[in-house]
């Protein structure tokens, strides 16, 4: 898989895309901890190429982001694109579809019960915005050390790295409970190599409230409508 998705970013022009945002990064003077990139990913022409990936994709995004993840590792390291990096831990992808098929399992309704969204996969949703909130910086990655100073971990390596994945909270990113594998010491956050990014969130409401809206019942005795949050990253 990793081999197709090296040549879809070829053919999509996403891996030209890929080393520009990379010549950024390596002309910065800022220093990363995490290096994002954003992919913008055709599932259907994926699938064409190959029927795996693209079904991993669309069904395991989380997990098939690690597929890109470890080909733009390699490419990194052999074109050296960017100087600064160390590990592969370092690069956080996110996989943007073009679209998603236009199948009702694809659609996320939450006027439709029973609710069985427990898988993390890609999902449509419309609705009204009724309400957004101010634009506030969130921790899209962090590096950390150990605090034991004979620790091979304290300082020089990109050992720890936490990278913020969607539907995770602030505090799976940064806190203060994390303790070294090797010595077990308290991890602490070398703040320098913060990356910060924005986040808003946004209060919506199912499409169909417009019906109750209208003044008449739609032969329905009862029925309730209620808002759900969005958080736009």
């Amino acid at each position: 898989m990793r081999e197709i998705a090296l040549v879809y970013l070829d053919r999509s022009g996403g891996l030209q895309k890929f080393v520009h945002d990379c010549k950024k990064y390596n002309d910065s003077k800022q220093s990363y901890a995490v290096y994002r990139f954003v992919i913008s990913i055709n599932p259907s022409d994926i699938a064409e190429l190959d029927a795996t990936l693209g079904n991993y994709i669309l069904h395991n995004p989380i997990q098939a982001a690690q597929i890109f993840q470890t080909v733009c590792f390699i490419a990194i390291k052999t074109l050296s694109l960017i100087e600064q990096l160390q590990t592969e831990a370092q690069i956080s992808i996110l996989l943007k579809p073009t679209h998603l098929p236009p199948l009702p399992s694809y659609v996320l309704s939450l006027s439709a019960f029973p609710f069985n969204y427990t898988s993390q996969r890609f999902y449509m949703s419309e609705g009204i915005a009724i309400a957004m909130g101010t634009v506030t910086k969130y921790t899209q990655g962090a590096r950390f050390l150990c605090t034991e100073e004979t620790c091979p971990f304290s300082e020089g390596r990109f050992r720890y790295i936490r990278v913020h994945l969607p539907g995770a909270t602030e505090s799976a990113t940064v806190r203060n409970d994390f303790v070294c594998s090797l010595c077990s010491s308290p991890l602490q956050e070398d703040i320098k190599f913060r990356v910060l990014g924005d986040k808003q969130i946004v209060e919506m409401i199912d499409a169909k409230v417009l019906n109750a809206l209208k003044g008449y019942s739609n032969d329905k005795s009862h029925f309730r409508i209620q808002t759900f949050t969005v958080f736009l990253r």
